[in-house]
This record gives structure tokens, sequence and C-alpha cells, in this order.
């Protein structure tokens, strides 16, 4: 399987950003992920 490019803590922190009110267009682009992948 392949490994993520992202850590636990910064799936948490993406997850919450978007919890939190941030667009979920606003948080994939800051993270670089489709929203498909979110």
């Amino acid at each position: 399987m392949k490994r993520s490019k992202f850590n636990e803590s910064q799936i948490a922190f993406i997850l919450r950003q978007a919890e939190e009110g941030t667009s979920v267009d606003e948080v994939c682009r800051k993270a670089g992920i489709s929203q498909q992948t979110y």
C-alpha cells in the first residue's frame, strides 16, 4: 500500500480546519489535495 504524504497530525489539522468553518475548497487548495480525496 502506498504511504500517505501526510502524517496523522497533519490530517487531523486539515479536518479540524473544515470543522471550524473554513470552506472545503479552501482547505483542499491549501493542503494540495483534490475534493475527491477529501
